[in-house]
């Protein structure tokens, strides 16, 4: 009996790693998958360890140097300087710690309730509370997310911390929407009716058989929309309603050194770009990630 379960568990390990060995295959062999790791991996490093990588840590804040003030970029500040002297590059890599928090929490926090709602009413399909969950997930979804983030950050102090309130109450019904699809397609699966004939209660089958298998689809939408959420982040800072002077937010520079364009165009140029690469990579390794899970669930 115990040689059987160990082989059995030996059978199962093997095809846990032939399957990781497929997926990393299938990963690595695209080459828009491996940059987009590495600008992720790039940016997340430069965000963790901005106080030393950054040229000039001081300017992250209140700094004042107007002998320095709008010079372009040199040798000695590489993406040049802002209107009161403060080294850019510096403040760029201060707000990838930004745009990434922005991006991780409201990500982290929009998507549970979002996967329960869709989890439940998937399962429950054709009922009162299928109706109840998913006209209340049209009702948000029926308004474009940057305008809604806008009215209500419009209505709030401006901060950091109700532009990501804001955001995560506009974020949570693409996943209720996500997981909905997902959980009605598995509801008459044989697993699922197996687990109901065999006694299981809603909360084991909806999170222990339906669950599982929704996960490649709800990671890779996460990856993907920690982009998105950057950019709606950047947009509510660019129109004063995020981030607030004198924190280092790629948005509110961009906004800032729009005022002196074209003439010292790396004012805006600089931050707009490093929003760019930000996306572009996270876009990038949603791809590939979505690549890469398909293979692993064969």
């Amino acid at each position: 009996m115990h040689s059987d379960t160990r082989e059995i568990q030996q059978r199962l390990w093997e095809k846990r790693k032939d399957n990781l060995r497929r997926a990393w295959y299938k990963f690595s062999g695209n080459y828009l998958s491996i940059v987009g790791l590495v600008i992720v991996l790039i940016v997340i490093l430069l965000a963790i360890f901005a106080p030393w990588v950054s040229p000039y840590p001081e300017h992250r804040g209140a700094f004042v140097d107007f002998s320095k003030s709008m010079e372009p970029p040199s040798s000695e500040h590489l993406l040049g300087t802002d209107a009161v002297g403060r080294d850019i590059l510096t403040r760029v890599i201060f707000g990838f710690r930004f745009s990434l928090m922005m991006g991780f929490v409201v990500i982290g926090l929009a998507a549970p309730p979002g996967i329960v709602a869709g989890l439940v009413a998937g399962y429950f399909r054709d009922t009162w509370v299928d109706t109840l969950i998913m006209r209340i997930t049209d009702v948000f979804l029926a308004v474009p997310p940057l305008i809604l983030a806008m009215a209500i950050t419009a209505v709030l102090p401006p901060n950091v911390f109700y532009a990501m309130l804001a955001v995560t109450l506009m974020w949570w019904p693409w996943y209720a929407r996500l997981v909905y699809g997902i959980a009605s397609s598995l509801q008459n699966e044989f697993f699922v009716q197996a687990a109901q004939v065999t006694g299981a209660s809603t909360p084991y089958i909806i999170f222990k058989e339906i669950l599982p298998n929704s996960v490649s689809a709800i990671f890779t939408k996460m990856t993907l929309d920690v982009g998105i959420v950057i950019i709606i982040a950047a947009s509510l800072s660019f129109v004063g309603l995020g981030a607030q002077p004198p924190t280092p937010d790629l948005g509110t520079m961009v906004s800032d050194g729009a005022k002196y364009m074209p003439d010292q165009w790396w004012m805006t140029v600089c931050p707009a770009l490093a929003i760019v690469f930000t996306v572009l990579g996270f876009n990038l390794l949603g791809d590939g990630l979505r690549d890469m899970l398909a293979v692993e669930e064969v």
